[in-house]
């Protein structure tokens, strides 16, 4: 029996490196016949940068950037020639801010401009840029407000990833859909939706280019927009790329069974998160949906999943599930629970 470990990070908690780890080494153990092929995989959020260095062998590099609020943060890149790979959320990930002082009024995007710079002194002329988990709204002011940043757009090729479609103003835009999952108020939205028409008409005033309804210029508080008007950005999916560099279609050849999971399975899951581009590529293989905690069985099973578990045992509270020795140990047992009922 040939078992595929595909799984995303479970955020906040293991990276998706550790959650294939821990998913693998449970099936040896439920399967020790079993051939087990790792794939840890991302959708362009964090992570991403860990899954990509690590297919291309690349080199890691580490630049002191602002953080979102200001202050100072050692973030990371990879370098394989001339290519880059950023992760925006490596400067101004959600994650870099304490959830008490989450507010992206003034939470900005200048680290990811200095990320750019050190990029480009590393004679990196080709950039992936992966937009998930930022915690900033500003349309990529702070990023373009980093000296020589325009001018470096104009010479690379970017490419961006990221699987939401959502326009950069409007009802579905930056500041509506994101901004209150970054810690905005009612009053802040209004506020933010504001800075974002101006803008967008700055935008096109500079460029020539009207970001205000582009699919996709809406990702990451507006960063779309701003690399799609800048540099002329292609814009990509975060999962399908993934998939594609890490070989997943190939690595289905003779496979019985295909595990994916994530830190919570729920409506997002359903509109292009990492479960679902496995699904999506999967050929008919069975897929098993193995996530910390699942939203709706039923929802997930009639997307096609064969088989759904939830990782965390009944009762248990969320900052014990967390600890990462605690996660990697319901990981376990849920994965030997679930392959204890197929074998």
């Amino acid at each position: 029996m040939k078992i595929i470990v595909a799984p995303d990070s479970f955020k906040g908690c293991l990276p998706a490196t550790d959650v294939a780890h821990a998913m693998a080494d449970a099936a040896r153990e439920a399967c020790p016949s079993c051939i087990v092929t790792e794939l840890p995989l991302s959708d362009g959020g964090e992570g991403t940068l860990d899954v990509l260095s690590a297919v291309l062998g690349a080199d890691i590099h580490f630049a002191r950037v602002p953080d979102p609020l200001g202050g100072a943060v050692s973030a990371r890149f990879a370098v394989k020639g001339e290519l880059a790979v950023i992760e925006a959320a490596q400067a101004c990930g959600l994650s870099l801010i304490p959830p008490s002082r989450r507010n992206p009024l003034i939470a900005d995007t200048k680290g990811l401009g200095e990320l750019i710079i050190s990029s480009y002194g590393c004679r990196c002329r080709r950039f992936l840029v992966a937009l998930g988990g930022s915690g900033t709204c500003d349309g990529g002011a702070g990023m373009l407000s980093v000296a020589s940043v325009r001018e470096i757009l104009k010479e690379v090729s970017v490419t961006i990833l990221c699987d939401v479609d959502n326009p950069f103003i409007g009802p579905e835009g930056a500041a509506r859909v994101f901004g209150p999952q970054k810690g905005a108020s009612a009053q802040d939205v209004e506020i933010l939706e504001g800075r974002m028409v101006a803008m967008a008409a700055r935008i096109l005033e500079e460029t020539g280019t009207d970001v205000s309804r582009i699919p996709g210029a809406g990702a990451a508080g507006g960063l779309g927009g701003a690399f799609v008007a800048y540099s002329g950005a292609e814009v990509a999916s975060g999962i399908e790329t993934v998939l594609q560099m890490v070989g997943f279609e190939s690595e289905l050849a003779g496979a019985d069974l295909v595990i994916t999971g994530e830190g919570r399975s729920d409506s997002q899951t359903l509109r292009g998160k990492v479960p679902m581009g496995v699904l999506r590529h999967s050929g008919g293989i069975p897929v098993a949906l193995v996530s910390g905690s699942i939203e709706s069985d039923a929802s997930m099973k009639a997307a096609g999943f064969r088989y759904v578990a939830e990782v965390t045992p009944p009762g248990m509270k969320l900052e014990e599930a967390l600890r990462p020795d605690i996660a990697r140990n319901n990981i376990q047992n849920a994965i030997v629970k679930l392959l204890s009922g197929l074998i």
